[in-house]
């Protein structure tokens, strides 16, 4: 199944199913007014949803065109937004970007921080900010939304817990996080509101590119126009969706509609190849790692964080070139 919240001035918005060619949309809000109110009651309800979800791709359920401008992200506030990094290697460029040394133990234990859930971007709504001098950034992730999760969970009881998948520009402001990671006690004014995919999909919707708990699809972004990134979601991630869960349900329940992020995607490439699109690499999914590949080549960064104006476009296409999550797109713009 494949959901959106249209925005309809209530808070958590208005649930809509999305045919799979994303093309139209049913409200289905007398069965499920939100998605929140679909996870808190998912075995009550993913029968019936599922049985409207076939009438709509058949054409056989009233339907509008699905229109990702009327979209708040799919959980347009949540009960809790965990954010992973399982893509070590990017971890690894983004701390040497700020002098930081890895411990080994990043490549054995997930690193995860508490985002703020209670305010997301819509999908193609602005990114507004006070200021384009704290180092603007885009991080093209996925992620996915649990049901119920017990503390202390096994990786096959975290597996069966996913619900849904879902896009992520998950903002930093880099010229923030050096001083704020100083005090020892982890991001707050560094990471803004996150934004998500206009669409939600059920996993089998992923077909084989949804195995071993990790989505095997390469996740664009372009940037003003220009493909910066096309790295493979199923590549170089370290910890799968599971052994998220699992660590962040270590020392506590996990309750539906839980967010789970996967960290900026990442690919090792070879420096020689600069990572970029079009040199031979696959580019990035931040701005950072593609500074520290510079520094690492050039001797310092060439490549400028984001300024107002500016556009990023995150997406991720199946194996027939189908848009499968709708497109995250946004421009950033000053506070007024």
């Amino acid at each position: 199944m494949k959901f959106a919240s249209y925005k309809n001035g209530q808070r958590d918005g208005q649930l809509m199913l999305v045919s799979r060619d994303l093309k139209v949309a049913a409200d289905v809000s007398a069965i499920a007014p939100t998605l929140q109110f679909a996870l808190d009651n998912w075995y009550q309800l993913a029968d019936e949803l599922q049985d409207c979800y076939e009438k709509l791709n058949d054409g056989k359920l009233a339907t509008v065109a699905f229109q990702p401008i009327r979209c708040e992200s799919p959980l347009p506030r949540a009960y809790q937004w965990a954010d992973g990094s399982a893509y070590v290697n990017h971890v690894e460029l983004v701390r040497r970007a700020r002098g930081a040394e890895m411990p080994d133990t990043f490549w054995t234990e997930p690193l995860m921080y508490q985002g703020g859930s209670d305010d997301f971007i819509g999908p193609v709504d602005d990114i507004i900010l006070p200021s384009d001098e704290w180092g603007i950034d885009f991080e093209a992730e996925v992620a996915v939304v649990t049901d119920d999760v017990p503390m202390n969970c096994s990786e096959q009881n975290a597996a069966e817990g996913i619900r849904l998948i879902m896009l992520v520009n998950d903002v930093s402001l880099r010229n923030l996080i050096p001083s704020e990671l100083a005090k020892g006690f982890g991001f707050f004014q560094s990471k803004p509101a996150s934004s998500f995919s206009p669409v939600a999909v059920t996993p089998d919707e992923l077909g084989n590119a949804w195995r071993d708990c990790k989505v095997h699809h390469p996740l664009r972004s372009t940037y003003n126009g220009v493909l910066f990134g096309k790295p493979d979601a199923g590549t170089d991630m370290t910890f799968n969706f599971a052994q998220l869960i699992v660590h962040a349900a270590k020392s506590r329940n996990l309750r539906a509609g839980t967010i789970v992020g996967s960290g900026t995607v990442s690919n090792k490439q070879r420096l020689c190849d600069k990572g970029v699109v079009g040199k031979g690499g696959v580019g990035y999914s931040c701005i950072a790692e593609r500074r520290m590949i510079e520094t690492l080549v050039n001797g310092c960064p060439s490549t400028p964080f984001m300024q107002f104006g500016d556009n990023i476009r995150i997406e991720m296409l199946s194996d027939t070139c189908q848009s499968i999550f709708g497109a995250i797109e946004q421009r950033v713009k000053p506070l007024s």
